[in-house]
């Protein structure tokens, strides 16, 4: 199986022009087979951009297309009101790869989803998106690296790190499930423990591999949360071993504050919990590769 999206969920592209990002990357997500069944522009509806249709409001979109998911590309000042829009249309699933959105609008947003609209799972905002390979791609990760048929589940903060992992897995002929890119702002819409819950949950995948960065506490929290509720084996990576403090690296979240955030702490917290933590991205994929042998 997969978690989140599969082979059924249909999306439609907020922020669509003939010249955007979001008609860039959802024609190559259409390309993969992923069901791209709309777009939308204030400014362009009733157009066809490349053979998707356009409409000037989610609403109106999700009317006519019965669409499940939204894959939002627009610029930072108006992607909190495009998340709101699309849950008030009644999508379920929203991935949103903008990056650059100011922390106070993140959360607004955010609270506003959990109080009114319980219904809805946000991924992102700043992320790759999603990837169920053979059945579903929403976001910027390339189709080509990620190899179907399971049995590993990958979550990560980084979207470089998430490429990585897809590639050392395929090229060991290691399937996937899903691929959960799920961003490091400070404010992320899923977070390490619901993609681990719901790989937990999930038949097919036998184990998951994990990459965390500097900041914050996720990476502390997925930790108890697998000491606790996982009994599938669990292969690690932080990244920001050697980061100075006080410095962003990367993602908004990836800061170190005083003793807060190392990476050492969260792999110590980690390797408290039975994870296999490892020391770079490529050793986390040999010993993932090692666990699914061993799994038969």
């Amino acid at each position: 199986m997969s978690i989140f999206v599969d082979e059924t969920t249909t999306v439609v592209i907020q922020g669509i022009s003939p010249t955007s990002q979001g008609l860039f990357h959802g024609l190559r997500n259409k390309a993969y087979g992923t069901k791209v069944v709309g777009g939308t522009n204030p400014k362009r509806g009733g157009e066809v951009i490349e053979g998707i249709p356009v409409y000037s409001s989610m609403a109106e979109a999700v009317k006519d297309t019965g669409a499940t998911a939204s894959f939002i590309s627009v610029p930072p000042r108006g992607a909190a009101d495009a998340i709101i829009e699309a849950a008030e249309a009644g999508i379920a699933f929203i991935v949103c790869i903008t990056e650059g959105i100011p922390a106070q609008d993140e959360a607004l947003a955010y609270n506003r989803l959990v109080r009114e609209y319980p219904g809805t799972r946000l991924l992102g905002p700043n992320c790759p998106g999603i990837i169920s390979p053979g059945k579903c791609n929403i976001g910027i990760t390339s189709g080509d690296i990620a190899l179907a048929g399971g049995p590993v589940g990958i979550v990560s903060r980084s979207g470089t790190l998430t490429y990585q992992a897809l590639h050392e897995l395929s090229q060991q002929g290691i399937g996937q499930t899903t691929c959960v890119g799920i961003g490091g702002d400070p404010v992320p819409g899923t977070n390490f423990i619901d993609c681990l819950a719901a790989f937990e949950a999930d038949p097919e995948t036998k184990a998951v591999m994990m990459i965390g960065e500097i900041g914050g506490s996720e990476e502390e929290r997925a930790a108890a949360f697998i000491a606790d509720s996982m009994t599938k084996p669990v292969a690690a990576y932080v990244a920001g071993v050697t980061a100075p403090p006080g410095r962003k690296m990367g993602h908004a979240g990836a800061i170190i504050s005083g003793s807060q955030g190392t990476a050492q702490a969260k792999m110590e917290a980690l390797s408290a919990a039975g994870v296999f933590v490892t020391k770079n991205p490529t050793e986390c994929g040999e010993k993932m590769v090692a666990i699914v042998r061993g799994l038969g």
